[in-house]
C-alpha cells in the first residue's frame, strides 16, 4: 500500500465529487473537497495538501485559471495538479490544460484503474520533487552553518551557531557537549528557531558517554540512548524520550564532540547522514579552534619571554610600557622596548623587525641582545645604531627593522635621540609635537646615524610607540598620526592610566602595537 495522502477535491457536481473521493478513501488518503475555485484556493491557504483533482469547469472560477493560481503561489507550486474534465476532451483541451500548469489531463468517463495509477503516478512525482527541495535546503543549510562554524571567533559561539543551525536544518530539539582546552565540557542546547543557552556539564561527562556507546575506535560513531540512560549521566536535568546523536573526533584530538537530536519521529537515512557531517564538521571546528587558541597563547607566551619582565626604579623618571598582540595573528611579532638604566641616565628604546614569524621574533631577540651589549663598553648613540645596521646587513641582509634610541638624564633632562627609520618620538602635553624623522632603517643601506639632543622639562612626558598603534588600511598614516598627537595633548597624573588610554582608543588591531610613556618627574 502506498504512503497516505491528502488530495484536495475540486468539483461542482455533488456527484463527482463523491464517486472520485470514494475511488480515493478507499486507496487510504484522505479527501477534503472544494464546491468551486475559490473554495479550493481558500483551502490551499490554510491547510496542507499533496494533490489536487480539478474540474475544468468550475461555476466561478474556470478550473485553468485556478491552475495556473496554484502554480504562480511558491507555497503551492510544487502541488501536483490533476485536471478532470466530461466536455473539454479534445486533444486541443488536454494541450491547453498541460499547458497552463497541469500536471496530468484525465477525460470522462475516467476508468477506476486509470484514476488511481494516475494519482499514485502523481504522488510519487510529488514525494521525489518534495524530497529534493527538501534534501537542497537541508544542503545549504548545512554549508551556511558550516561557514559560521569557522567563522567563530570563540567556543561560546562556535557551540551556539552548530546547535542552532543543526535544530534549524533538522527541524528538531538539538544539543552538543565539547571540551574545551580550560579543561570545561560546555553544554548547549536549542530548540528549532530560538537561541542556543549554556548549560553546565560534568568534567568528565564525554569520556562516560564514549564509554557507554563507542566500542571501536572510530572517527564518527552515531547512537541512540534513552531517557534513562541520559538521566544516569545528567540527573539534574529532566529529559524526556531518546535523542539520536554522534560522537566525533578528529585526527589528532584527544576528546570527541558530541551532537544529538531527538529521536521522535525517527531520523530517516538523509537525516542521520546530515547529522553525521554536522558533527564532523562541528569536531574540525573545535579542533581549529582549539589549536589557533593555544598556537596563540605560545605565541603571547614566547613574545612576552622576550621582553623586559619589569620596568627599573629610575630615580626622577617614571616610566609605563605596553606590549599588545594583533587580534588575528597567532605568530609572533617583531615588536619591542627596552628600559636600561646605563649609570646615571636610562636608555629607552623600541623597534620593530619586519614580519610576523618565529624568524621575526628571533630577529628582534638577537637585535635586542646585540643592543644591549653595545652600551657595554661605549654610551654612543651613533655608533650602536650603525654597529646595529651592519649586523642586520651582514647576518639578516633580507630582512629590516625600525629602531628609535633615546638616552635621558633625570637630573637635567638632557635627552639624546638617533632615530633608524621608525616613527619619531612625540613630545605629548597640550601643543604636543613630533621629533623629526630619523635616519634610514636598519639593515637597508649603509648609514651615518645622527644624534639630535633635546630637553625634557620637569613634569615633561615623552611617548615612543610602533606603526601597530596607527596603521589602519581605511585611515592615511598622517591622519592616524596626528590622532595620536591629539589624544596625548592631555596627559593623566598616573602614566599607566595614560598609556592604557592611548591603547583603548585606537581598539584592536590588525598588528601587534608596543608602546612605552616616558614623564620626567618635577
Amino acid at each position: 500500500m502506498s504512503e497516505t495522502a491528502t488530495v484536495l477535491v475540486v468539483d461542482d457536481t455533488p456527484t463527482k465529487r463523491y464517486i472520485l473521493s470514494s475511488w480515493l478513501r478507499r486507496a487510504g488518503h484522505q479527501v477534503i473537497e472544494a464546491s468551486g475555485g475559490e473554495e479550493a484556493l481558500a483551502t490551499l491557504a490554510t491547510q496542507h495538501v499533496d494533490l489536487v483533482i480539478l474540474d475544468v469547469r468550475l461555476p466561478d472560477i474556470p478550473g485553468h485559471e485556478v491552475c495556473e493560481r496554484i502554480k504562480a503561489d511558491p507555497a503551492t507550486a510544487s502541488i501536483p495538479v490533476i485536471q478532470v474534465s466530461a466536455d473539454a476532451i479534445t486533444v486541443a483541451d488536454r494541450a491547453e490544460g498541460l499547458e497552463r500548469g497541469a500536471d496530468a489531463y484525465l477525460a470522462e468517463p475516467i476508468e477506476p484503474a486509470e484514476f488511481a495509477a494516475t494519482v499514485e503516478a502523481m504522488l510519487r512525482y510529488y514525494r521525489a520533487r518534495w524530497r529534493a527541495e527538501q534534501m537542497a535546503e537541508r544542503l545549504a543549510g548545512l554549508a551556511d552553518v558550516t561557514l559560521r562554524m569557522n567563522e567563530a571567533e570563540t567556543f561560546d559561539e562556535l557551540l551556539s551557531v552548530a546547535v542552532e543551525g543543526s535544530a534549524g536544518v533538522l527541524g528538531r530539539f538539538c544539543g552538543t557537549l565539547a571540551l574545551l582546552p580550560d579543561g570545561r565540557t560546555r553544554r548547549f542546547r536549542a530548540r528549532p528557531g530560538e537561541p542556543a543557552t549554556s548549560h553546565p556539564a560534568g568534567p568528565d561527562l564525554l569520556d562516560r558517554l564514549s564509554g557507554m556507546v563507542q566500542r571501536e575506535a572510530q572517527r564518527s560513531h552515531v547512537f541512540t540512548l534513552h531517557a534513562q540512560e541520559w538521566r544516569g549521566l545528567l540527573p539534574d536535568v529532566q529529559i524526556e524520550g531518546s535523542s539520536t546523536g554522534v560522537l566525533c573526533r578528529t585526527k589528532n584530538s584527544g576528546s570527541p564532540i558530541y551532537l544529538g537530536v531527538e529521536s521522535e519521529p525517527p531520523l530517516d537515512a538523509d537525516e542521520v547522514n546530515l547529522l553525521r557531517q554536522l558533527g564532523q564538521q562541528l569536531a574540525l571546528a573545535v579542533a581549529a579552534l582549539r589549536a589557533y587558541t593555544e598556537e596563540h597563547a605560545i605565541a603571547l607566551t614566547l613574545q612576552r619571554s622576550l621582553l623586559p619582565t619589569r620596568i627599573p626604579e629610575v630615580p626622577g623618571l617614571r616610566v609605563a610600557m605596553r606590549y599588545q598582540p594583533a587580534a588575528d595573528n597567532i605568530e609572533v611579532g617583531g615588536d619591542f622596548y627596552e628600559v636600561l638604566p646605563i649609570g646615571d641616565r636610562v636608555l629607552v628604546a623600541i623597534g620593530d623587525v619586519e614580519g610576523h614569524s618565529l624568524h621575526a621574533a628571533t630577529v628582534m631577540a638577537e637585535l635586542r641582545h646585540a643592543m644591549r651589549a653595545s652600551f657595554i663598553g661605549q654610551v654612543d648613540l651613533s655608533a650602536s645604531l650603525d654597529l646595529l645596521n651592519q649586523m642586520m646587513r651582514r647576518y639578516h641582509p633580507r630582512m629590516t627593522a625600525t629602531l628609535c634610541l633615546m638616552l635621558i638624564d633625570p637630573a637635567t633632562g638632557e635627552v639624546e635621540v638617533a632615530n633608524a627609520g621608525h616613527i619619531p618620538p612625540l613630545f605629548a602635553g597640550p601643543g604636543g609635537t613630533y621629533h623629526h624623522l630619523g635616519n634610514l632603517l636598519l639593515g637597508a643601506l649603509p648609514e651615518t646615524y645622527t644624534v639630535d639632543r633635546l630637553k625634557l622639562p620637569p613634569g615633561g612626558t615623552l611617548l615612543l610607540f610602533t606603526d601597530g598603534l596607527v596603521e589602519d588600511r581605511a585611515i592615511s598614516l598622517d591622519e592616524s598620526l596626528e590622532r595620536a598627537r591629539e589624544l596625548a595633548e592631555t596627559v593623566e597624573d598616573d602614566l599607566e592610566e595614560f598609556a592604557e588610554r592611548m591603547l583603548d582608543a585606537f581598539g584592536v588591531r590588525e598588528d601587534d602595537v608596543a608602546l612605552v610613556a616616558v614623564r620626567r618627574e618635577p
